[in-house]
């Protein structure tokens, strides 16, 4: 029978009769639900379809700009490769704004009708795809609210192209569709007259001189306010006299400050800022919710010299001066407050700081990591009284949501781009059209453009700017070299709607306010982490009318654009593994936010996450200080996982173990015995991964209770849902005691076993455990290794040989699935021995690969792999008969997949196989020479389809 319509009735039967039926998954009915703390939406299955699928139908009675924004990288992939849609949609009850048909409009591949059916209501996707026809019916519309956040129901359904039902689907599509209007800029036109005389009358409110105490309290604090409020007073009823805020851009610190002061009722506070633009809003909020006259509040900058009022808002740049201290009493303010803190470190700050003797003083910033040897930790006394990062934040729906679109900015005849490249590039008029183009597709919420450009340089926002403006944009560059009056001026042309876009360099990365900003364009190579999120936040203020901003990052040739998805996922691990899935699956990103990459932009990141080098010393050390200012104290390894440093797997593996590091960054330290070290490069190695935790619960039971029988031993591994059959237990025992392992690697692990095994009980090596107990600081790091595995053994599935998805090297391999030592260095692609035959594939050999092991792998479709043995190998075989008859034969087969050779030693683990015995062919295949060689290929059919997104990473060239 056809293979197709075979998997199809098995994954009904599993849907709709029997659930307890094998099935391989891809089409079985599934009901999609938003389920972010599972990684779960509605959006996720509509872009896989999308991507794969021959035509689309979208039959949705309502549409907004922030849902159809989710989709636009996606659908402009699909202009590119030729395919085309139709979407059907309404003006039911005026939900629709004018401005989502303009983004329609946009959608070359797309046609667009209207329908003004009474009660129209539908929300169904339909997807062509080869032989058969994907539904996603249910009560999602096209919003972003409906795709990511919202209690929906939706059915997903596979039908063959022949199935009854797609028909009956397609045929009210049809019915409806014939009798809809086409979309057209003149009925957009007619449409936003009638739309304006529907919508209410705005109620203009009007400014009081001075905001009363009675309407100062009325303001209250949200609730993650109110949880930081709390901790702050924790912090001063505990005894403390300093606090650090560490708050995401844009999640209101000034206001949450406010709140404070307003709770502290101190006699009079000083505010203090590092640039004048921010004095007269942070005086603003703070008299909303504080109240009082206008005298209370006064401004000591430039010119101003408001110095006797109750609450003083002032910049360093006047405070610092002597002759200004010297208006002032130590004790003039019993509550200070600096804000961007982390700039303290300047002469200028600690000369104010050391002035004042305040009752309280606290600290407010994003940023507080620093690269200028100066601890923001230390002189707070290490009290972080509140934090909250962008994906908190975003989670808390304390920010305006992103979309943000990774795009391809033009390629230099393939040169790797700089922001040192020529400028005369930079303003052609082929790139200056590509980033109109650009910026005209994403677009920006809301009826007018405030938009934010980043250059790399003042030349690029200078120059810029003039050629946008000969094509009839309303751009102004701004550098450090424009006064405070003119960059204020600049901001109120913005504000108000005479400018489209400022054209800035790095004056706007941090202590600006514009909250009307609803696009931000990155025009620059993204060296640091810290600045991308910066720029990033200048949009993330929410303001009436902004739904969400477009953030568009012209992705170039760059060697450091690996650290675009670090930025945006908040991940410090320096681990490639995790940066590449933070690149591949973006489904990280909290509430309705989304994160696109187009397919070069995207493909640039890989090959950056590839050839850089994120373990340089130099790397390692700053994010060990930040996180020894952080604490206080040396960090532990566990300490890196608590404080989302960097993964201490990236350590150790560079280093052996984490005391030979610490050797190179630190001045004095205990010694260790040569014995000592090659201990913890063991465990360090073979342990601390935690991809088995059979080793780690012993080790935690003999350095916690000493002995323990083996009876006693398989109880707690039970009780943490370990697998306990002999053979697990026996591959645990041959690693501890080192047999399991070759020889150099048992000399590199001090040729004495870790864990002896002598009448049914488990102990120490008797060196081992003399060690343990003479040497406390050597006590001190066997423990935080056992600790820091356990944590990381959390990810991996103990019930299970191997966690699907996950990754592993040939010697993890031989190891967990129970082989009786370390076989990697002759496994080659595959070998089938214990019951077993794992399966390695490269998916993308390197040019220059030998021909003749050059095998043409390749992954048919989530559920089929063809494969290749060996060379010089026939059907009749020995090893290729045992692999045609696993399932006869007792082998588990069980596929390993990596991309290419840049991504290291571990593999993809896809699961388990058996061959299709139907697709069983001997070939041939050249050697070096061009002598033809046997190869035998056959369909290896995947007991679990291969995640989606982890599948079209694979097989994109």
């Amino acid at each position: 029978m056809d293979q197709f319509i075979e998997k199809l009735k098995e994954n009904l039967n599993h849907g709709f009769i029997d659930r307890n039926r094998y099935t391989h998954g891809k089409y079985e009915p599934r009901l999609l639900v938003n389920n972010e703390k599972k990684g779960e939406s509605v959006l996720l299955p509509i872009l896989e379809e999308l991507q794969t699928c021959r035509s689309f139908l979208f039959s949705v009675a309502f549409i907004t700009e922030s849902g159809l924004a989710t989709l636009k990288t996606q659908l402009l992939e699909l202009a590119e490769k030729g395919i085309h849609g139709r979407i059907l949609t309404s003006t039911y009850l005026s939900f629709n704004k004018p401005k989502v048909f303009k983004e329609l409009l946009k959608l070359e591949n797309a046609e667009v009708r209207l329908t003004d059916l009474e009660g129209f209501h539908s929300k169904g996707y339909i997807f062509e795809q080869d032989r058969f026809y994907t539904l996603i019916v249910g009560s999602s519309n096209l919003s972003a609210h409906a795709l990511k956040v919202h209690h929906e129901w939706n059915v997903k359904l596979t039908t063959h192209e022949n199935g009854d039902i797609v028909h009956h689907f397609r045929d009210q599509f049809e019915e409806v569709w014939s009798d809809a209007k086409p979309l057209t800029e003149s009925w957009i036109h007619a449409y936003e007259e009638i739309y304006e005389e529907q919508q209410p009358m705005q109620v203009r409110e009007f400014p009081t001189d001075y905001n009363t105490a009675k309407r100062a309290i009325e303001i209250e604090p949200n609730k993650m306010q109110e949880v930081a409020l709390k901790e702050i007073a924790a912090v001063r009823e505990a005894g403390h006299k300093k606090g650090l805020i560490i708050s995401a851009t844009g999640t209101g610190k000034t206001y949450l400050s406010a709140f404070d002061v307003r709770s502290y009722r101190p006699k009079r506070m000083l505010f203090i800022v590092h640039r004048e633009q921010i004095l007269n809003k942070a005086k603003d909020d703070y008299q909303k919710v504080l109240g009082g006259p206008d005298r209370d509040y006064g401004i000591l900058s430039g010119s101003s010299r408001e110095t006797d009022a109750k609450y003083v808002f002032a910049t360093i740049q006047t405070l610092t001066k002597e002759s200004t201290l010297a208006l002032f009493s130590k004790e003039a303010f019993d509550y200070i407050l600096i804000d961007e803190v982390h700039k303290a470190g300047a002469a200028s700050y600690q000369r104010v700081i050391d002035y004042f003797t305040p009752a309280f003083l606290m600290g407010m910033t994003a940023t507080p990591e620093r690269t200028d040897d100066f601890n923001i930790y230390e002189l707070f006394d290490y009290n972080i009284a509140y934090e909250i990062r962008l994906q908190e934040a975003l989670e808390e729906d304390m920010l305006a949501p992103f979309h943000y679109f990774g795009v391809t900015d033009l390629d230099f005849a393939g040169e790797t781009t700089e922001d040192a490249t020529v400028l005369a590039r930079l303003v052609t008029e082929e790139r200056v059209n590509h980033l109109i183009e650009k910026l005209n597709y994403y677009g920006y919420a809301g009826e007018t453009l405030h938009g934010l450009m980043f250059c790399s340089r003042k030349e690029e926002a200078i120059r810029l700017s003039k050629a946008l403006n000969e094509k009839g944009l309303r751009t102004a560059p701004l550098t450090g070299d424009h006064s405070q009056l003119e960059r204020e001026q600049c901001v109120n042309q913005l504000e108000s709607g005479l400018l489209d876009y400022i054209l800035t360099v790095d004056i706007f990365n941090e202590g600006i306010d514009i909250p009307c900003v609803n696009q931000v364009v990155m025009l620059r190579q993204t060296q640091s982490s810290i600045i991308f999120i910066q720029q990033l936040g200048r949009g993330l203020r929410k303001n009436p009318g902004k739904d969400y901003v477009t953030v568009i990052d012209f992705i170039g040739n760059y060697k450091t654009n690996y650290l675009i998805p670090v930025a945006l996922a908040g991940d410090n691990s320096q681990n490639k593994d995790n940066i590449r899935r933070h690149t591949q699956d973006t489904s990280f990103i909290k509430g309705v936010s989304t994160i696109n990459f187009e397919p070069i932009a995207k493909k640039r990141i890989f090959e950056s996450i590839s050839s850089s080098n994120l373990t340089d010393l130099r790397i390692l050390r700053e994010a060990y200080q930040n996180l020894k200012n952080r604490l206080g104290l040396t960090p532990q390894l566990i300490d890196f996982i608590d404080q989302h440093s960097i993964d201490p797997l990236v350590i150790t593996d560079k280093y052996g173990n984490y005391y030979q590091f610490l050797l190179k960054v630190e001045s004095e330290l205990p010694a260790l015995t040569e014995y000592e070290e090659q201990v913890l490069t063991m465990l360090s190695t073979e342990v601390l991964n935690g991809k088995r935790k059979h080793e780690i619960v012993l080790l935690q039971v003999l350095l916690n209770q000493g002995p323990v029988s083996k009876r006693d031993l398989v109880d707690k591994l039970e009780e943490v849902n370990c697998r306990t059959d002999e053979g697990t237990i026996k591959s645990m025992e041959r690693v501890l005691d080192l047999t399991f392992f070759k020889q150099s690697d048992q000399k590199k692990y001090g040729n004495l076993p870790i864990v002896t095994f002598n009448q049914d009980t488990y102990t120490w090596n008797e060196r081992l455990q003399e060690r343990l107990y003479e040497n406390p600081y050597f006590y001190k790091h066997v423990q935080d290794l056992i600790d820091t595995a356990e944590r990381k053994s959390g990810k991996y599935n103990c019930s299970q040989e191997l966690s699907l998805h996950e990754k592993y090297s040939r010697k993890d391999v031989c190891k967990l699935l129970n082989w009786e030592q370390d076989e990697s260095s002759t496994m080659y692609g595959y070998k089938p021995k214990h019951g077993t035959c794992p399966i390695f594939i490269t998916y993308h050999k390197h040019e220059d690969t030998e021909s003749s092991i050059n095998y043409e792998d390749e992954l048919l479709s989530p559920s089929t792999l063809k494969w290749f043995t060996r060379s010089n190998r026939t059907i009749n075989s020995g090893e290729v008969q045992k692999i045609i008859h696993a399932e006869q034969e007792g082998y588990d087969i069980h596929i390993f997949v990596k991309k290419d050779d840049d991504e290291g030693r571990d593999f993809y683990y896809l699961g388990r196989a058996l061959p299709d015995s139907q697709s069983v062919k001997q070939e041939e295949m050249n050697d070096k020479k061009g002598k033809q060689l046997p190869v035998v290929t056959m369909n290896m059919m995947m007991e679990k389809p291969v995640e989606h997104k982890l599948y079209h990473y694979l097989i994109e060239a």
